[in-house]
């Protein structure tokens, strides 16, 4: 570590510089919104948060006494998927007058020691794209391309899930839903009406036993004795 840079846990006296440089990050980036908020008060709740979980830990680097740097990182797992543990780099920024001055070396060294104690098999890390300068700086430090992540906005993916449903699946017009329940129906009845006949002409045909039977009794007039 270079002479001058420190890299320790955030406290609690921190936070307002760390929004700071969240909300420097953001207009840096072109695709800002996908990396926090704009605004202050919930950005100074989740980093709050974030430090203050057990998984959680949020890192900063001071440059002469200034704070110019921050990691944010999660441990995550085991989970239902797998049973290993890993680090997750949220994100990884330093402010540019205090680039190339080992800033980000130091904050990953520290997140690394990190990941060795928790016991974690590898450290992830999602940079932004179009982010170059933190891609060329991930690949020096042996991160390889692993998986690409897609983002949508909840109410442009219900959207285009409306507009994709395929036919099998679209929900059937009300007329149609009616006239599907009016079948069942006329079915139910016309079950209903053959049992009803069925039942009539059982109870018919035991008359036609019965009364057979009576028939071929032999009456009391018509015995003979010997």
């Amino acid at each position: 570590m270079r002479p001058g840079v420190h890299v320790r846990p955030a406290s609690s006296t921190d936070i307002e510089d760390l929004v700071d440089l969240c909300l420097q990050a953001r207009n840096e980036s072109g695709l800002g919104r996908q990396l926090c908020s704009d605004d202050r008060e919930r950005l100074r709740a989740h980093l709050s948060v974030l430090g203050s979980v057990q998984d959680g830990l949020v890192l900063v680097a001071t440059c002469d006494g200034e704070t110019a740097g921050l990691t944010l990182c999660r441990l995550l797992g085991p989970g239902l998927l797998s049973d290993a543990t890993v680090l997750s780099l949220d994100a990884v920024y330093v402010r540019p007058q205090s680039r190339r001055r080992g800033l980000g070396h130091a904050m990953l060294q520290a997140a690394a020691e990190v990941a060795e104690a928790a016991g974690a098999t590898d450290v992830y890390a999602a940079p932004l794209p179009g982010s170059r300068g933190m891609q060329r700086f991930l690949a020096r430090l042996g991160f390889a391309p692993v998986a690409a992540h897609r983002v949508v906005s909840t109410p442009a993916l219900q959207r285009r899930l409306a507009q994709d449903v395929p036919v099998t699946a679209r929900r059937p017009a009300p007329r149609g839903l009616e006239d599907l329940i009016e079948r069942r129906r006329r079915a139910r009845a016309r079950a209903a009406g053959d049992d009803e006949r069925a039942r009539q002409a059982g109870a018919s045909m035991s008359m036609q036993v019965r009364r057979a039977v009576q028939s071929r009794r032999p009456s009391s007039s018509s015995t003979t004795t010997s």
